[in-house]
């Protein structure tokens, strides 16, 4: 099994992050390595594989970590008047930890 970094390193407090927005469940910072200009992680405090692996017990934490994805998403659209939210599944999924990625502007090469 691949690493998780969201639980073995930011939940647990290994690797210190700049928070965005915090709930009782969901966290989300500014990307450690960050792929663009804005570059923001928002992750549950729970390890939930991806997506797909969602149960239906689990409805109530998918629509708060969706009010966290919004709410940073209005931020990050006043400040650069646009973004995208992103997540992967499958080989394109490094980290088996469900996440969304809000970001702005190019792709940093």
């Amino acid at each position: 099994m691949k690493s998780d970094f969201y639980c073995d390193e930011v939940l647990s407090g290994n690797t210190l992050v700049e928070k965005v927005m915090e709930t009782e469940n969901v966290l989300a910072y500014h990307h450690t390595k960050p792929f663009w200009p804005t570059h923001i992680v928002a992750i549950p405090k729970v390890h939930i594989d991806s997506l797909l692996s969602l149960e239906e017990t689990e409805n109530d934490l998918l629509i708060e970590l969706f009010f966290v994805i919004k709410h940073v998403a209005a931020m990050v659209k006043e400040e650069d008047g646009a973004c995208r939210i992103i997540t992967n599944l499958g080989d394109y999924q490094e980290s088996k930890h469900l996440h969304w990625h809000i970001i702005s502007g190019d792709k940093i090469k």
